[in-house]
């Protein structure tokens, strides 16, 4: 019950990062809370089940420009995934790159902060 939880929590959270990055970058559009949640949905299985893969496949690109091209991976998954649904568009490759950047920062900090709330307190 308690892992049930903290998914809905995390997707929750990813939900309102991505309305805050649409708010931040001009190229990123997103219809409203309920398209946030669809679209960090679909973010978060891409990111589960095609990344990794594309992370090997690229590896040696990605040595070579000492993991910079690790950006233009995130980037471009970004971008797919706002050309496919409805609700959320990301106008082109480097709005993708900056919106998964900023996904990423604001992801990461409703997280932490989230986690500290929830975190017991022993006095």
């Amino acid at each position: 019950m308690k892992l049930q939880f903290e998914l809905l929590l995390i997707w929750v959270l990813n939900g309102l990062a991505l309305l805050a990055v649409a708010n931040f970058v001009p190229g990123i559009h997103v219809d409203g809370f309920g398209s946030a949640l669809i679209a960090a949905f679909f973010l978060g299985l891409v990111n589960t089940l095609i990344r990794p893969l594309l992370l090997l496949l690229m590896l040696p690109v990605t040595l070579l420009t000492l993991g910079l091209f690790i950006f233009v991976i995130n980037g471009t998954l970004f971008w797919l995934v706002g050309s496919v649904l409805r609700g959320f568009v990301v106008d082109n490759f480097w709005h993708g790159v900056l919106g998964a950047v900023l996904y990423s920062i604001f992801s990461w900090a409703l997280s932490s902060a989230a986690a500290q709330l929830m975190r017991p307190h022993n006095k």
